[in-house]
């Protein structure tokens, strides 16, 4: 059921002038879910105030909850035709009246920034309803008030769902690739880096927030069952992030929330603005998960200037901030670019020297090209954990037998040979070990090949090629590309 209304939100949603690319709809579709998650969160409280004899306060007015505006039902639950709003009257409530009510939960001294109250005001200040027809926003809204949010089944296959939206908007081009990393390299990192309850995990660069909802679910997973205590730590003193754009801050809200976070920590902030310098040990953390944004820099000379190693590069700004913000002892993955490791720029020699002394650089993961969709980023993940200098690289080359695209991701079975090597760190045909007092001083080049490498000889006849060619659905675009493969 859950499938089938996400779909049909999307087919709403492409029939609306106002609404053009996965981005729209993924952003269009997380307001209206949200004020109907929080209708099923207030309901839920109130029955649980009344069964222990308490009052229940509901945090919006009357007039705004969702069961007034959006879905007012008659006496037999079905929807009250006498009463509801459509067309350019349920526009005009929403732009007019409903969204600026909500902002104005940011701007009250009521709330503290990690209340569910405040989250509603920031969300509702970066964005606005982009439907042109008040006609395809009732749709949405009627197809949304048949999804139920109590269950942990329920949740698990909604958030589920959002995740796969997610996915499709990193794979939609223009910049949606920006808000997804494959989840299967995202579980991995977080299986590797083993973070325990307790520990306080950090993604400086959120984004949809992908890394944060992993580690809730490793740590849910860690015990059958949480103490009151546990469940309490792991919802408000574990997850941290931050996130400098409207769209992913208010996807990365919404993703926690439906993996069962009440309250993202998330703050809709640009880290990088943030002087190095000011950091103190409380603001310190166990554990950071991150992949930052790639490329040369958008900021303003003066947010470089934050940075004791300066460069354009906003990603070698955010492994400055990691190093400064993570405790002695702490762990880190990170994913960057693979030409990091042996760039001969100033920055990159300086920070790289940096990494190897300040840190214990213990594992790098090189990935296929085709590992992030759209991108044509050639990708690594460094592993390392601060407080020792590096003595020994485990490098593990993901070779797979196929090319990356669209409709042939990256899996999970595709990182279980890593995720088995990496516990003993074993050498073999695609990992081995470098000692870093072997590496060049003047340059700390990383980028060092696989010495195991066999060169992979195809034997097969041509009429052997031939017969597997014929096998190929030449109606595809892929097959296209095949063939060439099979020619070359």
């Amino acid at each position: 059921m859950f499938e089938q209304a996400f779909k049909n939100l999307d087919k709403e949603l492409r029939k609306d002038s106002g609404c053009s690319t996965e981005l729209d709809y993924i952003e269009q579709t997380s307001w209206v879910l949200f004020l109907k998650y929080l209708d099923d969160l207030e309901t839920e409280r109130e029955s649980y105030a009344k069964l222990k004899g308490e009052k229940y306060n509901r945090i919006l007015k009357k007039e705004f909850s969702w069961s007034v505006w959006a879905a007012p039902k008659t006496s037999g639950g079905k929807l009250d035709f006498n009463k509801v709003l459509d067309g350019d009257d349920l526009n005009d409530f929403a732009n007019q009246k409903l969204i600026p009510y909500l902002k104005t939960f940011k701007s009250s001294s009521e709330f503290k920034p990690d209340t569910i109250e405040y989250k509603i005001g920031e969300i509702f200040s970066e964005l606005k309803n982009k439907l042109q027809s008040g006609y395809t926003l009732r749709k949405i809204i009627n197809i949304i008030d048949e999804l139920r949010f109590k269950s942990n089944d329920e949740k698990y296959e909604l958030s589920s769902l959002y995740e796969d939206k997610i996915k499709k908007m990193g794979n939609s081009g223009r910049n949606g690739g920006e808000y997804y990393t494959p989840r299967p390299l995202i579980k991995t990192i977080v299986q590797i880096i083993n973070p325990k309850l307790g520990d306080k995990i950090y993604d400086p660069a959120c984004g949809s927030a992908g890394f944060l909802c992993a580690a809730y679910e490793y740590l849910r997973g860690i015990k059958k069952e949480l103490s009151t205590k546990e469940l309490e730590i792991l919802q408000r003193k574990t997850l941290f992030g931050k996130e400098k754009k409207s769209l992913a801050y208010i996807i990365g809200v919404m993703n926690m929330i439906l993996h069962g976070i009440e309250a993202p920590k998330i703050l809709h902030t640009n880290t990088l603005a943030e002087n190095l310098m000011d950091v103190q040990e409380k603001d310190r953390v166990d554990i950071i998960l991150a992949n930052p944004p790639f490329g040369s820099s958008t900021e303003q000379a003066e947010v470089q200037q934050n940075f004791p190693i300066r460069s354009g590069e906003t990603a070698y700004m955010f492994l400055q901030h990691f190093i400064k913000m993570l405790k002695i002892g702490g762990k880190c993955g990170v994913v960057i670019k693979n030409t990091f490791l042996s760039n001969t720029d100033n920055a990159s020699i300086a920070l790289r020297k940096q990494l190897l002394e300040d840190c214990n650089l213990h594992t790098i993961l090189n990935l296929p090209k085709g590992a992030f969709i759209g991108t044509g980023v050639n990708t690594v993940v460094l592993f390392f954990e601060k407080g020792k200098p590096t003595k020994d690289i485990w490098y593990y080359e993901l070779n797979l037998s196929r090319n990356l695209g669209k409709t042939n991701s990256l899996n999970e079975k595709d990182l279980q040979e890593f995720i088995e090597l990496s516990k003993k760190q074993s050498e073999g045909n695609n990992s081995w070990f470098v000692k870093v007092k072997d590496i060049n001083k003047e340059t700390y080049d990383l980028g060092v090949n696989n010495p195991n490498r066999k060169e992979v000889v195809d034997n097969r006849t041509p009429e052997e090629i031939l017969a597997e060619i014929e096998k190929i659905d030449l109606k595809s675009t892929s097959a296209i590309a095949a063939i060439k493969k099979e020619l070359l």
